[in-house]
């Protein structure tokens, strides 16, 4: 194997054979892995698409992948949570309105505050496993979310994260019997078969909600539609998605979504599209070929209307050029906004 990473231009391993090398080829974002293989003229094949739900479900199969945390610890762990993320204050502005006053001062508490369930789910999770494994070395592939207290609260404990490069990681790290914590975000295809390879034992503190993402992504492939994923491209979150779509297509707002949509009825510059989509789209996607049937998706940390809005554009898209008939091969949409 000549290299190991997960970046964000091409990552290539390759395996040398007598007749071939077999090149596992991933784009600008980590996503479509697509197998190719290379004849001795250099010319290349690209082999049938692979079943993305049924790898992804034969990592999860294994019995070291544990995504449920550790009965052993949770007990202790909740308790730890409890005191470190909550505070008699707190629990008496909930009871009062989110309004307290004390010696003439007004306190107020944003009713969003603190952790989401997956988040706190993750954090739980990751906390059970480093006492469930108190003298292996833990890694983390990322932050387990993106609160810096809590990463250091990991960190302090001997919780290690994996070296990362902008988007490139360096999962050569992972010793034989060490332990991996994936973060809430996820984590892509590759990453988690490369360590399911490894047979070490990964700690899986994905969000369902996140999952939920994937699973939809899963019945796209199915009836062969591009998945159009509403997200940013370097985000952890969506990367971790896109690996698990076929064809994709990721678009930051509004504004990227109606020149997608300007496109589908009107066509335009291929190159222009390319271009400016270079770093958010599978390997080998054509827009004039790729955009006749959409499903859509989300990093779920985007806004809630934004996506809505996103999705109901395309749907009227694809009335639009193929006419209400035909909408039901055309658009797929369904509801993995995390609320």
């Amino acid at each position: 194997m000549s290299s190991i990473g997960f970046n964000s231009g091409m990552s290539v391993f390759l395996h040398g054979n007598h007749n071939r090398n077999e090149v596992f080829m991933q784009n600008s974002s980590k996503c479509c892995s697509r197998k190719v293989q290379v004849g001795m003229n250099g010319n290349s094949i690209v082999e049938e698409r692979r079943d993305k739900r049924q790898a992804r479900r034969k990592v999860m199969s294994s019995e070291k992948f544990n995504r449920r945390g550790f009965k052993t610890t949770k007990e202790e762990v909740e308790g730890m949570m409890t005191e470190e993320f909550t505070s008699s204050l707190i629990k008496e502005l909930r009871e009062q309105a989110y309004i307290v006053e004390k010696d003439g001062i007004t306190i107020k508490l944003a009713k969003a505050y603190g952790f989401c369930w997956g988040v706190e789910r993750a954090v739980a999770i990751a906390y059970e496993a480093r006492q469930q494994f108190p003298n292996e070395t833990l890694w983390l592939t990322n932050e387990v979310i993106h609160n810096p207290i809590v990463n250091k609260r990991l960190a302090d404990v001997g919780v290690k994260f994996v070296p990362q490069n902008g988007l490139v990681k360096d999962l050569t790290v992972v010793g034989d019997g060490d332990v991996v914590i994936l973060p809430a975000f996820g984590a892509t295809l590759e990453e988690m078969e490369y360590l399911d390879k490894r047979n070490v034992q990964i700690v899986d503190t994905t969000c369902p909600w996140v999952s939920k993402v994937w699973n939809s992504l899963d019945k796209h492939q199915k009836v062969n539609c591009t998945s159009v994923i509403h997200g940013k491209w370097k985000h952890e979150e969506t990367v971790a998605t896109a690996s698990f779509a076929d064809k994709y297509l990721i678009v930051l707002n509004m504004d990227e979504a109606k020149y997608v949509c300007d496109y589908i009825k009107n066509g335009g510059d291929r190159d222009e599209f390319l271009s400016k989509f270079k770093n958010a789209m599978s390997v080998g996607f054509d827009p004039d070929v790729d955009l006749n049937a959409v499903g859509i998706a989300n990093q779920t940390t985007m806004l809630k209307g934004e996506t809505e809005e996103i999705g109901k554009l395309f749907e009227k898209t694809m009335m639009e050029k193929y006419g209400v008939a035909e909408i039901s091969k055309r658009f797929l949409a369904f509801n993995t906004i995390c609320d």
